[in-house]
């Protein structure tokens, strides 16, 4: 081959290797654009790690905290092999797609740090340890308010899982109030918030634009409302006077058990058996929803770790077994049955599905839980995964539900969603 051919095969190859290399970056651009244009869900953790508690100053296991304050994170690895753990903590806008904002643009310090508090169980049928972290810390602490996602990573960066918290400043007072619904289809289902926002340390030019609401029953994001406009604006205050819009089905007050004294019944618990670990066998549960509405106080859902055994609830409450039974009617027909509630953030997974037993007619689970007090419900999913949350138990205007209202405001030309103030609202104290 001559010189100049040899010159032109090169060329040829030269270019072509630039081309592929373009195409490479072009793919990564797509797909990092896609990526950073998901909705950042919660993400349940595999079955070795139980018992996630994450909340602020207050007992609600859904942090709402002002700027400056801490969140708390405690869980358990069943594995009890002390794996290192790390967590990273992403910056979100309103829809909880990830931000534009550079980490340091709302991190003081760093993320992606091994968790160092932790320590095994003390005294336990199931070992395990139990990991702890408060953010902020010694290496990160948050700049500005809004929605942020903490991730939890194992020592192969394999997200383990993630929650959601958000981060407010008191910039506005929002005044908010529970009404029954104005629809007579819905009259003694349903419940309406009403509220208003008046800022007090902000100037609002266009609050049309600049300010987008969300409103959230019981700490549930599942069912959250979002994107409702002010109704009106008079002067500095925004009204949200919605009936339908705003509006939530009311659902019933959460079942309850307490297994805090590993071998005693109480008035839900029937019996209790000693295997391998303790077993608890709750009552059989019955249908509410064709019957009167019975006030009996809940927790919305949550969950408290407790123990007679011990003096320390995080090492020392022992993991039960603790069987639930719902008997199967025609209602539910083909449907899938799950055990509902926040000690696994509502997920449904195999591992609270119920199974039909033909011996007795009910549907039946078992599910490994740590001792405590525990609020549940029954929620059926359909072929096409329409779920009902109220099939079983009902809905009720008079229920006792806790609303929180979140304002988020952007300016002209930010380009992140802040928080500028929260409201909230019981539907205990609901009016006509």
């Amino acid at each position: 081959m001559t010189f100049l051919g040899m010159h032109f095969v090169y060329l040829y190859l030269k270019n072509r290797l630039k081309m592929r290399l373009i195409l490479k970056q072009i793919f990564f651009f797509l797909l990092s654009c896609h990526l950073y244009s998901q909705v950042q869900e919660e993400v349940n953790p595999p079955e070795n790690i139980k018992t996630i508690i994450f909340k602020g100053p207050t007992d609600d296991q859904f942090p709402v905290i002002t700027l400056g304050e801490p969140v708390y994170l405690e869980f358990d690895d069943l594995t009890a092999s002390e794996q290192d753990y790390y967590y990273k903590i992403v910056y979100c806008d309103y829809d909880w797609t990830p931000s534009e904002l550079l980490k340091s643009q709302y991190l003081r310090g760093t993320d992606n740090q091994r968790i160092i508090n932790y320590t095994n169980s003390y005294n336990t049928l199931e070992t395990y340890s139990n990991y702890r972290l408060t953010i902020p810390n010694a290496e990160v602490s948050l700049k500005v308010s809004g929605n942020y996602v903490l991730e939890i990573y194992n020592a192969n960066y394999e997200l383990q899982f993630s929650r959601r918290f958000v981060v407010y400043k008191d910039l506005v007072t929002v005044g908010a109030t529970t009404r029954n619904s104005r629809n007579f289809d819905f009259l003694n289902q349903k419940q309406s918030v009403q509220f208003t926002i008046v800022p007090f340390s902000l100037q609002l030019v266009n609050p049309l634009k600049e300010v987008k609401v969300a409103i959230i029953q019981n700490y549930q994001w599942s069912n959250a409302i979002t994107n409702v406009p002010p109704q009106f604006v008079l002067g500095n205050t925004l009204t949200y006077r919605y009936d339908a819009e705003t509006s939530f089905f009311g659902g019933n007050e959460f079942l309850n058990f307490d297994t805090s004294d590993l071998r005693a019944p109480s008035s839900a618990i029937s019996h209790i058996e000693y295997k391998e670990l303790y077993h608890h066998y709750l009552f059989t549960n019955s249908y509410r929803y064709d019957k009167e509405y019975t006030y009996f106080p809940d927790i919305n859902g949550d969950f408290t770790i407790r123990t007679l055994q011990g003096d320390d609830f995080s090492r020392e409450s022992e993991y039960t077994i603790v069987h639930f039974s719902l008997p199967y009617t025609m209602d539910i027909g083909l449907n899938e049955v799950y055990v509902y509630g926040k000690f696994n953030n509502y997920a449904l997974e195999e591992q609270n599905k119920m199974i039909y037993n033909s011996n007795n007619g009910n549907m039946e689970a078992a599910i490994k839980l740590k001792q405590g007090f525990y609020n549940y419900k029954y929620v059926l999913k359909n072929e096409d995964g329409i779920v009902d949350l109220n099939k079983v138990g009902g809905n009720f205007n008079f229920t006792e539900n806790q609303y929180l209202i979140l304002v988020y405001y952007r300016n002209f030309g930010d380009l992140y969603d802040t928080i500028i103030g929260i409201g909230s609202a019981n539907s205990e104290n609901i009016t006509n």
